[in-house]
């Protein structure tokens, strides 16, 4: 049951500790390089975090997560700026708000475009925020009936859905799969004491570092094929004047209703592993053209199909914090490093952490609503300095993304050892790339596996060694039932069919 009087009364206190003036800084630090990231085509919200985040963990633990959350949604703002403007979206999430966005502007509507992507985010964002003040104080209190067996099909089930509803090759994602899982091993045996993979090595005796794996996964390998495919000197498109960034009376009627459609999906994917901004934003969009009275409309400039995307990835970005906050189940590959970032600040996160760690898990919630207020404000009035910005060139830009991306993971346990293995796994990462491999299975396993062994482990303690334990309780059994179908699902011609529609490939 919902318990308002507590929900109030935790946004309050959240509202306190998010207006604490360290944490408001932060946070508009965070929206400040979030949206940056978002309007520069070849970085992304996860190779970011990635490479700042030893920098955080200076920090309180609260104000560090305030700070890469405010990365991670500001980038699904900066990510329409030039995706309507320049059709370049600097955002995985921001591709199909190009479609309608760019033929806004095109039609002299570009101003107009980024005041509904704007307001749309803004609207969803807020109902995120609300939704997760909610419904999160009753799932933590649901999911703490937990025993083991639950908790090791929940992850499971969190890892078949993130390969089943994610984007790319099936057979490749369980590849990473069973790659994070093997990574996650690496170590000293709790239970026996024994070393397991470790080579010999005493470095690797604790196990492989997660800031190595994910600085060189995602921000070195990034790095190399982004100086691989865009070395070459080029000079962004001349946008013209933006007159207005009043939309007219038509233009707000088509969008209202969108981005309320897009907000609704955004909430309900985000949940989902594997789901988020970027499949809720292309769900949305296709929905939308799908139900269109005027479906010819979509891709010529279309307000529909500028606030149906927009208002779907940040309300979808918001959400996906909930499973995190509430279950300890990260649902995407930022999810996992923020739970990474929990992790080494000595945080477990899950349903605990409401009442161990109030002021985070309600100070996080606030600073999102005020970092979603803080990006309207930086996004429209500073449009003509974020398109600036894609003057950087590469060559410049990157070499001192890979220097920061050194000093701060030596900087964690001044191990030259650490910078090793971030260049292993950058080499390893932009393999993958080219062999068109996510690595974001890799990481959620590689989270996901310890506990997963862990309470696996502890269920087979409990009942003796019988495998039986995991059908003979009711919640176990029911994911259960779903993991299989999820895997049954993927050889379904429509299923199938619905994947690459929904993503447009």
């Amino acid at each position: 049951m919902l318990d308002l009087a507590t929900t109030f009364g935790g946004v309050v206190h959240g509202f306190g500790v998010a207006f604490e003036p360290t944490n408001l800084l932060f946070a508009f630090l965070g929206c400040m390089v979030g949206t940056l990231v978002g309007v520069l085509p070849g970085l992304g919200p996860t190779a970011t975090i990635a490479v700042l985040l030893p920098l955080t963990y200076g920090l309180p633990p609260v104000t560090g997560l305030i700070t890469l959350a405010g990365i991670y949604y500001g980038a699904q703002y900066g990510g329409s700026t030039t995706s309507i403007l320049l059709r370049l979206p600097g955002e995985a999430s921001s591709v199909v708000t190009a479609l309608d966005g760019y033929g806004m502007t095109k039609n002299g509507r570009g101003g107009a475009a980024l005041a509904i992507a704007a307001v749309g985010s803004f609207f969803a964002g807020t109902v995120g925020t609300l939704f997760i003040a909610l419904f999160g104080p009753m799932l933590a209190t649901i999911v703490l009936k937990f025993g083991a067996p639950e908790y090791f099909m929940l992850m499971v089930l969190g890892l078949i859905a993130s390969v089943v509803l994610a984007r790319g090759s099936v057979p490749r994602a369980m590849a990473m799969i069973m790659l994070g899982l093997l990574l996650g091993m690496v170590g000293t045996d709790l239970n026996s004491g024994q070393y397991r993979y470790t080579f010999g090595s005493n470095e690797l005796l604790n196990g492989i570092p997660f800031v190595p794996l994910v600085v060189g996964l995602f921000g070195v390998a990034d790095i190399l094929g982004a100086l691989e495919n865009q070395v070459k000197e080029k000079i962004p498109p001349a946008i013209g004047k933006i007159t207005s960034l009043w939309p007219t009376r038509e233009e707000v009627r088509e969008s209202v209703p969108a981005a309320a459609r897009g907000t609704l999906i955004g909430l309900f994917l985000g949940l989902l592993p594997g789901g988020g901004a970027l499949m809720s934003s292309f769900v949305a969009y296709s929905v939308e053209k799908r139900f269109s009275k005027t479906p010819e409309k979509f891709g010529n400039g279309a307000p529909a199909g500028v606030a149906a995307p927009e208002s779907a990835n940040n309300a979808g970005a918001q959400t996906a914090f909930l499973p995190l906050l509430t279950l300890g189940l990260p649902s995407n590959a930022v999810m996992a490093l923020m739970s990474g970032a929990m992790l080494v600040q000595g945080i477990v996160p899950g349903p605990r952490i409401m009442t161990s760690q109030p002021d985070l898990f309600w100070g996080l919630i606030a600073s999102m609503w005020i970092g979603n207020l803080m990006l309207v404000i930086i996004n429209l009035p500073l449009v003509g300095i974020w398109v600036q910005m894609l003057k950087i060139r590469y060559h410049i830009l990157y070499p001192l993304i890979l220097v920061v991306s050194i000093v701060g993971v030596f900087g964690v346990d001044f191990s030259i050892f650490d910078v090793y293995l971030t260049a292993a796994f950058g080499l390893l990462g932009y393999l993958m790339n080219k062999w068109r491999c996510e690595p974001a299975p890799l990481i959620l396993a590689f989270v996901l596996g310890p506990m997963m062994e862990q309470y696996f482990r502890r269920s087979l303690l409990v009942a003796r060694g019988d495998l039986g334990i995991f059908i003979e309780r009711p919640i176990s059994l029911v994911m259960m039932i779903i993991t299989v179908a999820l895997l049954i699902s993927i050889a379904l011609p429509f299923f199938r069919s619905f994947r690459k529609e929904a993503f447009v490939e």
